[in-house]
């Protein structure tokens, strides 16, 4: 019974850590998305500068 109870921890803890692992990854890449955008919108900023001149 006591094997079964420690493999339940240690199933529990690995996929706690992974769940860990997969939500600062999805973090990650909004932070990178937006500054992305950012970017590109500086560049159409810059082409329509250009282009008003």
């Amino acid at each position: 019974m006591k094997a079964i109870t420690t493999k339940s921890a240690v199933t529990k803890v690995l996929l706690s850590g992974l769940a860990a692992l997969l939500m600062a990854g999805m973090l990650t890449g909004c932070n990178t998305f937006a500054g992305m955008g950012k970017d590109v919108e500086k560049g159409g900023e810059a082409v329509q500068d250009a282009a008003n001149s």
